[in-house]
């Protein structure tokens, strides 16, 4: 019975500090990311980084004072993506792309969650757009 339990306990302990560890590594986006809000940039993509634990999309955003700044926007993670049909090959650099999504916590870091991504010449589109109804 005592061994029983001894291994029972160890059971235990390995299952919280691996549950534990999980929990820990993945951040919050609420902590990141302005959840409640929504902006949404145009621009040029530079670069996409597709990847797990989540893909990033680099664009360089003309401002409105005329300033050309490079948005990090944050995207689901390559798994999640490809089974959405997204690969490593369905964007490009100079794409032109409309972004919407929950702005970063920090302006000055210029991060986006998306939520939508819609390319114009071609009509691509991921996501929802801000008040779209999907059925």
């Amino acid at each position: 019975m005592k061994r029983f339990l001894a291994v029972l306990l160890f059971a235990a302990a390995a299952f919280a500090v691996g549950a534990g560890a999980k929990a820990y590594a993945h951040h919050s986006f609420a902590a990141t990311y302005l959840e409640d809000q929504t902006v949404t940039i145009e621009g040029e993509l530079v670069q996409f980084l597709f990847r797990n634990p989540h893909s990033f999309v680099h664009v360089m955003v003309k401002e409105k004072d005329g300033s050309m700044v490079r948005y990090a926007v944050e995207w689901g993670g390559a798994g999640q993506l490809g089974g959405q049909g997204v690969t490593r090959e369905t964007l490009k650099p100079g794409d032109h792309v409309v972004i919407s999504g929950s702005p970063g916590r920090n302006p000055a870091d210029h991060r986006i969650r998306m939520v939508s991504l819609r390319r114009p010449k071609d009509g691509f589109g991921w996501g929802q757009r801000p008040g779209e109804v999907v059925d």
